[in-house]
């Protein structure tokens, strides 16, 4: 019996140990990809912050946005959800953290609602549920390139301009520190909603997390008066869609740096359980080991002094 418990902790010990090499693969490989998703994100929110930000203080003056694109009076029924995950899970609560989200915010909804998917997690998260994508990207999230962006963005413009969804919510992992990723829902369109209402999203005009909302805060109060050529309209036609596929952009990129974040994070948490585990079965081997010894001594000194008497 001693012998076979001693076989079934090696066995264990060769899994787990087996384990260990694996997981600790897997956050070299995301300690890598993390450089460089870290380098992406840095330059893409260095540059589209301001494009954001400038087109925020424009949208600050509501005067001259057309009405389409304004919540004022508008009976918000259908919704259209733009959800960022990764297309591969070991990364903690990563994932499921925005499927958690989405779920809180289709509670309030009263039809049911649109998606967009960039990443397969959420994709095959709502197939289950009978969801089918309106658009979706399945490339790696570090990757993606403003043209998939584009075909993110456009079958959603063109929904809401017929007028077959009302409000556009965008949901994704913002990043705010190497230990931290926060969830973050930001309504798109239409503007003026309150942050209460769009589930904690963005202001006015859709900025990104706390700190868009600083910073539109700020714009909007050195915001100046604005002559459009040729006309406010159709300024206005032309950069709302620009301005929704730059922020699924952003997006995209600053998910693809947390899910590496997280990852990371993820498997050096398994591989140090994987060698706690295995200095403890080390453990129980060794005195497994020591005990079955100590049984053959026995026996053969029994043995010895059952001869001699």
């Amino acid at each position: 019996m001693a012998g076979s418990g001693m076989q079934d902790i090696k066995r264990r010990i060769q899994s787990i140990t087996s384990i260990e090499h694996i997981t600790n693969a897997m956050r070299l490989v995301s300690a890598a990809k993390l450089v460089r998703a870290k380098a992406e994100y840095e330059a893409t929110t260095e540059y589209f912050s301001d494009v954001v930000n400038s087109i925020d203080s424009i949208f600050s003056q509501k005067g001259e946005i057309p009405e389409r694109y304004l919540s004022e009076g508008r009976e918000l029924k259908k919704t259209c959800y733009v959800v960022v995950t990764s297309n591969r899970g070991l990364a903690g609560s990563f994932n499921a953290n925005v499927s958690k989200e989405v779920d809180a915010l289709r509670a309030a909804d009263t039809e049911e609602p649109v998606f967009v998917f960039a990443g397969t997690r959420g994709r095959d998260y709502y197939k289950r549920r009978g969801y089918e994508a309106l658009a979706l990207y399945t490339g790696a999230p570090e990757d993606v390139t403003f043209s998939d962006a584009l075909a993110l963005g456009r079958p959603v413009i063109k929904l809401y301009e017929a007028g077959e969804i009302d409000r556009v919510v965008l949901v994704y992992n913002m990043f705010k520190s190497s230990l931290e990723q926060k969830v973050t829902s930001i309504q798109l369109l239409p503007f003026g909603e309150s942050e209460e209402e769009a589930g904690g999203g963005a202001g006015s005009a859709g900025g990104t997390g706390e700190e868009g909302k600083a910073d539109s805060a700020s714009k909007g109060e050195k915001s100046m008066e604005v002559e459009y050529e040729p006309s406010a309209k159709a300024v206005f036609e032309y950069l709302i869609p620009k301005y929704l596929e730059i922020v699924i952009y952003k997006s995209i990129v600053e998910s693809a740096y947390c899910e590496h974040t997280a990852r990371r994070t993820a498997m050096q948490n398994a591989t140090d359980n994987a060698k706690e585990m295995m200095d403890d079965l080390n453990l129980y081997y060794n005195r497994a080991r020591q005990a079955a010894i100590t049984s053959e001594i026995t026996e053969i000194v029994s043995g010895a002094d059952a001869l001699n008497g």
